[in-house]
């Protein structure tokens, strides 16, 4: 055998031993990703009975990815890297989640798209729509649920009451997107919510949640939490991610606070004509958003100073403006005539 032959040999069998390790460490986990149309804040949360202390390489949150005020994308199952670069390439390409799940399946790196598991939100046109994928030969218990600005999946699961707990605590929770995920996942908790743990007495092994501000940058969110634990210790690491996640984040109160409006902005002319005026009476930068009474965001930005805002395609009627700044937030109706 030449030596060009043999370097080509030893090269596939390191990346045959590099994909057996992708594709395996992914499988049987329970997961949600989510996004606030309202706040623009993204996130994704999760748990696995995969024994992640034999994967140090890898970071607990390695099967979600934020895409910061536009969306996010769990992979799961038998989990592939390339599909879930592919997945990233999609989104960054403005895919919306159902045409990026569309793809996913018909494009499968091995052609093994009945072995993987998505969950893809995203805020379009700032309306948030979000889509799934469980293949057929995931291992059962397997499905997902969707809502309108979440999606929940899981695999090898104890039931479909894991699920259905999980949506139920995220809906409920108060506060911010990172206290619904965080209840989400208390929804979770369960010995052997990931049927595998159940001999560990856990609902898993490691365990997962972030949540991306709008203005963080794609792979750095401002709250990042992970749990890994070892087979057999007995330890549930959703209440190490709680313990963590009380000292990092506070769900006591309300998150956003309706302030006074007109202490702060001055609006001009209202009602408005095809042009309007929002000035800052401070130096401080904020977001704004104008949306329909129904909650659909129809135009947003910066606010510095002054900006002059051209709703030369908004319909006559009311409409709501919100300005927005860390957690508090004013709003004001106006008439476009």
């Amino acid at each position: 055998m030449s030596t060009s032959s043999l370097i080509f040999r030893i090269k596939y069998i390191i990346v045959l031993i590099l994909l057996s390790f992708t594709s395996c460490i992914g499988q049987d986990t329970f997961s949600i990703v989510a996004v606030d149309p309202k706040t623009g804040e993204v996130g994704s949360a999760g748990a696995s009975c995969v024994d992640l202390t034999n994967f140090p390489n890898f970071a607990t949150g390695f099967l979600g990815e934020l895409f910061p005020e536009e969306g996010a994308i769990n992979s799961q199952a038998t989990y592939l890297s390339q599909n879930q670069t592919n997945a990233r390439n999609r989104f960054n390409n403005g895919e919306t989640p159902q045409e990026i799940i569309d793809w996913l399946v018909a494009n499968d790196v091995q052609n093994q798209s009945q072995q993987r598991q998505y969950g893809i939100v995203r805020l379009v046109d700032g309306t948030p729509q979000s889509a799934a994928h469980t293949g057929v030969a995931c291992l059962d218990y397997k499905n997902h649920i969707t809502g309108p600005n979440y999606s929940i999946q899981g695999n090898i699961l104890l039931g479909h009451g894991i699920l259905d707990s999980m949506e139920a605590r995220f809906l409920r929770a108060e506060g911010d997107l990172a206290c619904k995920l965080m209840a989400a996942m208390e929804g979770a908790n369960v010995i052997g919510a990931d049927s595998r743990c159940k001999d560990n007495g856990t609902s898993s092994l490691f365990a997962f949640l972030k949540v991306a501000q709008p203005n963080d940058i794609f792979g750095n969110p401002a709250l990042s939490l992970g749990v890994r634990l070892q087979n057999g210790q007995g330890i549930e690491p959703i209440d190490r991610l709680q313990d963590d996640f009380n000292v990092a984040h506070s769900c006591t109160s309300p998150v956003l606070q309706n302030l006074e409006f007109d202490n702060l902005f001055q609006v001009y002319p209202n009602p408005a004509n095809d042009q309007m005026t929002i000035k800052s009476l401070n130096e401080e930068e904020y977001r704004y958003k104008i949306l329909d009474l129904s909650g659909k965001i129809l135009l947003q930005g910066n606010l510095s100073n002054e900006e002059i805002l051209d709703l030369s395609k908004f319909t006559n009627g009311n409409y709501i403006l919100e300005v927005l700044k860390d957690q508090k937030y004013f709003s004001k109706i106006f008439s476009k005539t």
